[in-house]
């Protein structure tokens, strides 16, 4: 999973001041889970799943939804948005059911269940402020019902599971409007148009493959073998998949030359689900990985540029836990709870090492400078600096659901990527640059694979083996201890030094604090009054009070101040700019240049040309 905190933290802080045809009779089966997911009678935003049962030979069984599913770190509870649930017989009696908590129900008679029948409630309706509430499900794990538009079904917002039955097939049949088609990864067995129908060995494959039923926009390339597929969902229809393709097509391909041999699925997809940001419509953006699919959830109002920048940060993160968890993961995942979870103590390697891969695959392809990945690693690692250093990584990994360590979920993108680093630089070191973490990576991934999970405290000892001592050393000091990574002996190795630079900043924000607010009713931006504007606005003139109505032509208000804002972070020192402001209730033309703001940082470069070589073998090899 990768969260986008994008700049909408500053609008944030401005909006402040009919009968379903089921296979039942065709394909009943007392070994395998039957629903049904009808998707054209759709009632208040809620759609009708039917669940036939399998033979239970208890008096009681219960049926819950997940209050947690891989990937997502966060305890919610998808039980709270099924309504009406109920038990039949083969009589059509209603059986005696129970809630035992948010998301289990007991059902009584169990020997004479026929199937259970819910309603469901979508999650995008429920979100609030900017999506990072901590009562909001992570938009990319959530569900949207909007009848005869779209349909994201991350099925463990959808189906349920019988006690003990997890591992019996799952054949879902889905009804839906004709002009609609549902991307996915899965095989469509039925060849009705109106009606899909997908199987799946078992509850844990069903939940780790969304469908997302739009009016059909997608393209397909194959990659070395893997054929991959792009849905989107623009409401407007302002973005495309033809649009975007040629940016995911080489930025999948870098990737797939990168892994080399590690392959671990034929097919993979990634759905777009674009957002109108409207009161009712998905506001938490960023991605959740799936075994063979990414859910991908981001504001159609972002330029094309950003949309494409974001995408490619938050799909080859995705993309590359087709190497771990997929590949390489611990029973806990494996087996997941979905209910009771153990989490497991490698969320370094899960999310961390992922994250490291994300941003090094892409200096070793050439889509970005020396200059820009230094620029990343100086970042990850001030990120890294202001959480809590001495705090052990497995320890808060274990824990992660829970308070003080869920706090310091997000760490695991900034030092969980730095702990691969690290590893990943001691092996170049020891190997005189022949090795490194990803082969490392593609070892664990042969002794493992998809289907043999590893014991927790297994790994760190299966590590060193195929490594060196020195990384065992360092992953008990540092991952498992509490001492903190002095990451200037570590980049030293590779003649990484510090180094003072000048950071250009951007012009409508310092810090959190914003330069602009907007009037609530006339939606109009105006420059703060009475604060000390950076050198952008005294370059232009411009003064606080004044409104800003246009800039290089296209007007803006609060229906658009997002797309303004993520403009402004292309602009250049020097480029020719043009404010329409009103000042004093008359219009005016301010002509001139961008002057950036800029603020002094810590950042690194290569200063040792001594380590050229194993730089170039940890940044080129």
């Amino acid at each position: 999973m990768k969260r986008i905190f994008i700049m909408l933290a500053t609008v944030s802080v401005l909006w402040s001041c009919k009968t379903v045809r089921t296979a039942e009779s065709t394909n009943k089966d007392a070994q395998s889970i039957n629903v049904t997911i009808n998707l054209n009678d759709v009632v208040d935003d809620k759609v009708m799943v039917r669940v036939t049962a399998p033979k239970f030979t208890t008096e009681e069984v219960t049926y819950s939804m997940p209050k947690i599913v891989p990937g997502t770190y966060s305890i919610d509870d998808y039980g709270k948005y099924i309504i009406d649930f109920k038990a039949i017989d083969n009589k059509g009696n209603l059986l005696p059911t129970s809630k035992s908590d948010d998301n289990t129900w007991l059902i009584k008679n169990a020997k004479n269940l026929a199937q259970v029948t819910y309603l469901v409630d979508d999650t995008f309706d429920t979100e609030k402020g900017n999506g990072f509430g901590t009562d909001d499900i992570f938009s990319p794990a959530g569900t949207n019902i909007d009848a005869g538009k779209n349909f994201m079904l991350n099925m463990h917002g959808f189906v349920g599971y019988f006690k003990d039955k997890k591992k019996l097939p799952y054949h879902v049949t889905i009804s839906h409007p004709e002009t609609l088609w549902g991307a996915t990864s899965m095989t469509d067995l039925d060849s009705n148009t109106t009606i899909d129908l997908f199987k799946t060995s078992r509850y844990a494959e069903l939940v780790e493959n969304p469908v997302m039923y739009s009016k059909p926009d997608y393209t397909t390339f194959t990659i070395d073998g893997m054929e991959i597929l792009i849905g989107v969902y623009s409401p407007t229809g302002k973005v495309t998949a033809e649009s975007i393709t040629p940016e995911m097509k080489k930025m999948m391909t870098a990737q797939k030359t990168f892994l080399g041999k590690i392959n671990a699925t034929k097919k993979y997809s990634v759905l777009l689900y674009l957002s109108s940001m409207t009161n009712t419509d998905a506001k938490g953006f960023g991605a959740l990985e799936h075994p063979t699919a990414t859910t991908v959830v981001l504001p159609e109002m972002m330029p094309k540029e950003e949309l494409v920048k974001s995408m490619i940060d938050v799909v080859s993160h995705e993309f590359f836990h087709i190497v771990t968890p997929l590949s390489i993961h611990s029973k806990e995942i494996h087996d997941f709870d979905y209910n009771s979870p153990k989490m497991s103590q490698h969320l370094w390697m899960y999310e961390g090492v992922t994250e490291y891969f994300a941003n090094l695959f892409q200096i070793n392809q050439g889509l970005i400078t020396e200059e820009d990945f230094y620029n990343r690693i100086a970042d990850k690692i001030e990120n890294a600096n202001a959480m809590n250093d001495t705090m052990s990584f497995t320890t808060m990994s274990t824990n992660v659901l829970t308070e003080p360590y869920k706090a310091q979920y997000l760490n695991v993108y900034e030092k969980g990527a730095l702990i691969g680093m690290c590893i990943d630089l001691i092996i170049r070191e020891k190997s005189n640059g022949e090795r490194g973490i990803l082969d490392l990576m593609q070892k664990l991934s042969t002794e493992y694979g998809a289907l043999k999970p590893f014991n927790d405290d297994e790994l760190f000892p299966k590590i060193t083996s195929l490594t060196y001592p020195e990384v065992g050393s360092f992953l008990q000091t540092y991952v498992a201890g509490s001492t903190p990574i002095p990451y200037d002996m570590f980049l030293a190795k590779v003649g990484i030094t510090k180094s003072l630079i000048k950071e250009a900043t951007n012009v409508f924000l310092k810090g959190q604090v914003p330069y602009i607010t907007v009037d609530q009713q006339t939606k109009e931006i105006m420059v703060i009054p009475n604060m000390e504007l950076n050198d952008f606005y005294k370059n232009l003139d411009l003064k606080g009070g004044d409104i800003i109505v246009a800039i290089n032509d296209t007007q803006y208000s609060l229906d658009n101040i997002y797309e303004m804002i993520t403009i402004s972070q292309n602009w250049k020192e020097n480029d020719a700019i043009t404010v329409k402001i009103k000042r004093n209730g008359k219009d005016q033309i301010l002509s001139g240049k961008v002057k950036l703001p800029y603020e002094d940082k810590e950042g690194l470069k290569f200063s040792d040309t001594s380590k050229n070589s194993l730089k170039e073998a940890w940044l080129k090899a």
